[in-house]
């Protein structure tokens, strides 16, 4: 065989192969973003919770922006405030650090939770490692676990939690904690833990609600 012809005969399936996918990229949907798609999007599986022992010593509970004035306009977060005085409390008593973004003790929706003199700051971003002391708080007591609690969730849950996995922490995620606007933004905030955010983030984060926290020995898998 010539080598023109055995050079054709080499190339004639990657020739087919090539055509084929033309054909079939053509055929495809001419979509050019995610508006055009937006109402065939369907949402995933639910997340999946998990219960959480966690050392006192080791933990850190951080409330953050629930003031009177910025939660009692969410009727969402409202709703969370047993469930925050319900970690407080074990917080409390399991000896666990706490530090709060507030801008004066008396501002906090639910006296049943406020905060003692040294464990706040006025700190008005989504993250808030910055511009505050919480990173020299954390180090200080020799935190490796924070549970993130506060509205909103998309803001300061996914500004300060995901913050939080990137310089190593654990991060513990309790939704019912947690509080938006409407449901579609806490949906997408715990999905962003559970799954949808960056590796570092969902690998060093645990989904949970605050009836499924409980402070002693940790189990070898947290």
């Amino acid at each position: 065989m010539r080598y023109g012809s055995y050079l054709r005969a080499l190339l004639r399936p990657a020739v087919v192969t090539a055509a084929a996918l033309m054909f079939a990229f053509a055929a495809l949907p001419s979509a050019a973003d995610i508006l055009d798609d937006w109402a065939t999007v369907k949402a995933p599986p639910p997340i999946e919770v998990k219960p959480v022992t966690l050392d006192g010593a080791t933990t850190a509970l951080l409330i953050l922006d629930m003031s009177k004035a910025g939660c009692t306009r969410r009727p969402r977060c409202v709703a969370t405030v047993p469930n925050v005085k319900r970690l407080y409390d074990a917080a409390r008593a399991g000896g666990a650090m706490l530090w709060y973004s507030l801008g004066d003790p008396k501002d906090i929706v639910d006296p049943g939770f406020t905060p003692r003199e040294g464990e706040y700051v006025q700190q008005m971003g989504p993250d808030k490692f910055l511009g505050s002391n919480l990173e020299e708080k954390l180090k200080g007591r020799g935190i490796k676990t924070v549970i993130v609690c506060g509205t909103s969730f998309q803001g300061v849950g996914i500004g300060t939690g995901t913050e939080a996995a990137q310089r190593g922490y654990k991060v513990i995620v309790p939704i019912d904690c947690l509080s938006s606007e409407d449901p579609y933004m806490e949906q997408y905030s715990a999905w962003q833990f559970f799954m949808g955010g960056p590796n570092v983030v969902t690998r060093g984060s645990t989904v949970t609600r605050s009836t499924m926290v409980k402070f002693g020995t940790p189990s070898a898998s947290n």
